[in-house]
């Protein structure tokens, strides 16, 4: 079974490519010229996207660098002690929603403290693979489409990440502990 698996991983994407170009021969459209069109309005969005992006990757440096989010973890861990849940995950749960590069450093950086079998890289590592980055998301996608409203898409958003926060200590609490 093993080996089945991997030979239709291996070979998957290069047959479902070939079939998207065989079926746009079949059909006439003029793949090359199609990819190349594709390719030139992609370029024009990843340009569009640039001020979106740095503006995010500022607004995550200055949280970080002013000691706010030092702060607000320093407020919460007396009450998540309380509750059993390690304060250490709380700066990689502040940061998630925001950068999943920065999470996934704060996560490396819990699971190479604590070890990837420990309470804390069990936790970490199913809180980075359950939520999202909600903010990058809002952020980037909605603006290169020019959505200016998010209205309930933040509340949205963060209701998710908190609840899979809570799935995530929940589960991992459940079984491992």
């Amino acid at each position: 079974m093993l080996e089945i698996v991997t030979a239709v991983s291996k070979w998957a994407i290069p047959v479902f490519l070939a079939l998207v170009l065989v079926a746009g021969v079949l059909r006439g459209v003029r793949v090359f010229e199609a990819f190349v069109e594709g390719a030139e309005q992609g370029f024009g969005m990843a340009v569009k996207l640039i001020p979106f992006l740095v503006a995010m990757i500022v607004a995550i440096s200055v949280f970080r660098a002013s000691g706010a989010m030092d702060i607000f973890v320093g407020a919460v861990a007396l009450l998540l002690s309380c509750l059993s849940v390690p304060p250490e995950i709380l700066p990689h749960a502040l940061m998630r929603p925001l950068s999943g590069s920065a999470a996934l450093g704060i996560a490396s950086e819990l699971i190479e403290e604590h070890g990837p079998d420990s309470f804390i890289g069990l936790l970490v590592s199913t809180a980075q693979g359950s939520s999202d980055t909600t903010f990058y998301v809002l952020t980037l996608y909605f603006g290169a489409v020019g959505i200016r409203k998010y209205r309930y898409a933040v509340a949205s958003g963060l209701t998710a990440d908190f609840t899979t926060l809570l799935a995530s200590i929940l589960i991992v609490s459940a079984i491992f502990k």
